[in-house]
């Protein structure tokens, strides 16, 4: 018989809850995924085993476990639990929750876990109040944030506490997720008629994107929704379907997923594969990302990665974002596909990227050094007086259209190379060109020379 609304049970869950509150797992053998933390021998789970428990943050998507296992340390210590939204609380609250393990400690002898939600929203103030109290055991500090802690938390507090890296669950996590949730008389739905199939099931678990919360939500509204039919209720494949319509995945914009994806689009570009370019493409455009955000990126690969090997890249890169901006979707994203899969295949060439990089610094160190006087302009009578202009050499005057030994670089520094053409496509034509215009240079100094 299904328990009330109303009705509360010891663990502290009542039916009122949502259904991934009521299913979070209370020992190690319930929770799904992160086996490389919490698979034998593994660090987490001999901390847990032994109880030699450390301050530590959990890093990882949505709906990974990051609160659970918070929840699970404490249980399995006999440690009171406090938690902290770094979304609601302040520096007040911390030291109120610090009163509290400090009155615990004394009158019982217990220890606290003091768990920290989206502990990056914190500033530096509010996460240096953590410190002292971690030192002196207090609590033990357990963060949970989806952004880098690196970037994120202060070296203080992750110098602190131990990093744990939380993987998104997979497909065959989610789904045994899912079955423990209908088979559950207690907690779960397992008390009710209602009829799924597998292929619903899977279609659930695709839907929820490593995000076992969103997965369990997405049940208990597809549940309420069912039709009663001859006892069952029944869940139909367009119930879920609207269920399930306008859900993206993951794509976290501004955040470490997002460079992270944007980054492996780049880097399968530059590595020439066609179609993982295009799934990484795809990846950002279902998840949201701003198309035109797509094609500053693109037109920065033509120049970064392809460059002069195939100068018809930077014409398509524009040429797309052009289209983007004035169809929008969805031939503008087709046009973004065209030039991605035209780029990985191009010839590749870094060379004027590594050359501007180059000149760049070479300026940083050189300074302010003057125009050599032949360079200059002279639109006046004053400057040709001064010299300005004088001795240039017209370069179609010329034999070739180019003017072997000329000077161009200030005087200070001399000569500098810092373009070298790559032997791949238009550039090894360019490379040849240079070779011999370099030839011709060093013919005529050799001359001056002698």
């Amino acid at each position: 018989m299904n328990q009330t609304r109303s009705e509360r049970r010891e663990d502290g869950f009542s039916i009122a809850q949502p259904l991934a509150d009521r299913m979070r797992p209370l020992r190690l053998d319930e929770f799904y995924g992160q086996s490389h933390l919490l698979g034998r021998g593994k660090p987490l789970r001999i901390a847990l085993e032994s109880k030699a428990l450390h301050s530590m943050v959990f890093w990882g998507p949505p709906g990974t476990g990051k609160t659970t296992l918070a929840r699970m340390i404490a249980r399995h210590t006999q440690a009171q639990f406090l938690s902290l939204s770094a979304v609601l609380a302040g520096v007040k609250d911390i030291r109120q929750a610090v009163e509290s393990a400090r009155t615990l400690q004394r009158q019982e002898g217990r220890g606290t876990v003091l768990f920290v939600d989206e502990v990056h929203r914190f500033n530096k103030a509010q996460q240096d109040a953590f410190l002292p109290f971690i030192e002196d055991g207090t609590v033990v500090f357990v963060g949970a944030t989806t952004e880098n802690p690196s970037f994120e938390l202060n070296n203080a507090l992750l110098s602190r506490a131990r990093v744990y890296l939380l993987k998104r669950l997979r497909i065959e996590e989610i789904e045994a997720i899912i079955n423990r949730a209908l088979a559950d008389a207690e907690r779960g739905l397992g008390g009710r008629a209602l009829v799924l199939s597998q292929e619903q099931i899977h279609r659930l678990a695709q839907a929820a994107d490593g995000d076992a919360r969103r997965a369990l939500n997405l049940l208990e509204i597809a549940s309420d929704l069912a039709i009663q039919q001859e006892g069952t209720e029944l869940i139909t494949d367009e119930l879920l379907a609207d269920v399930l319509g306008g859900g993206v995945r993951r794509f976290d914009k501004g955040g470490e997923v997002f460079y992270d994806q944007i980054s492996a689009l780049h880097k399968s570009v530059r590595g020439s594969s066609p179609d993982a370019a295009l799934y990484w493409l795809c990846r950002m455009l279902d998840g949201g990302c701003d198309p035109l955000y797509v094609a500053r990126r693109v037109v920065r690969m033509a120049s970064e990665d392809i460059g002069n090997a195939d100068p018809r890249a930077l014409t398509l890169a524009l040429n797309a974002w052009d289209v983007q901006e004035r169809l929008g979707s969805p031939e503008g994203e087709l046009a973004l596909a065209q030039a991605v899969v035209y780029m990985a295949s191009a010839a590749k060439s870094n060379a004027v990227y590594k050359a501007y990089n180059n000149a760049s610094d070479d300026v940083k160190r050189s300074g302010s050094l003057d125009v050599p006087i032949h360079l200059r302009n002279a639109p006046t009578q004053m400057m040709k007086k001064l010299g300005y202009g004088k001795a240039y050499r017209y370069a179609h005057d010329e034999p070739e259209g180019y003017a072997a030994g000329e000077d161009y670089f200030p005087e200070e520094i001399g000569e500098r190379r810092y373009y070298f053409p790559v032997n791949r496509g238009l550039e090894q034509k360019i490379a040849e060109k240079l070779a011999r215009l370099r030839q011709l240079d060093s013919e005529v100094r050799d001359k001056r020379r002698t």
